[in-house]
């Protein structure tokens, strides 16, 4: 899965990383750490491609990332027909401030137009 560890274990991970999708697909943008960001994209990418593709088994497989039924239904009505005839890069990352408190590396992941 992802490539930085992040200073947490792997169930922490894999665990977090999940609720950042979901929330990722529901607000279709989130503000956090420039190495979550970059660990998020491919995951995000992964599941829009597999979202291209409104059939039972696609659904599985996104289900087995992301646990909320509305979050899914809004993944394959709405972001995977919108992103169909692109074949990638339906992510950005935008550089933002350092964090005040320890001057951590701040980013916006968003989906593209």
């Amino acid at each position: 899965m992802p490539r930085r560890k992040l200073g947490k274990t792997s169930s922490h991970r894999k665990a977090m990383f999940r609720n950042m999708l979901t929330d990722f697909f529901r607000n279709e943008r989130i503000e956090t750490s420039l190495a979550k960001a970059k660990e998020l994209r491919p995951l995000a990418e992964k599941l829009i491609t597999i979202s291209k593709d409104n059939s039972v088994q696609s659904r599985r497989k996104v289900a087995k990332k992301i646990n909320d039924k509305e979050v899914i239904t809004k993944l394959f009505d709405e972001i995977g027909p919108r992103f169909a005839d692109r074949p990638g890069g339906y992510t950005r990352i935008i550089k933002m401030y350092p964090r005040r408190g320890d001057a951590s590396d701040r980013a916006l992941i968003e989906l593209v137009e």
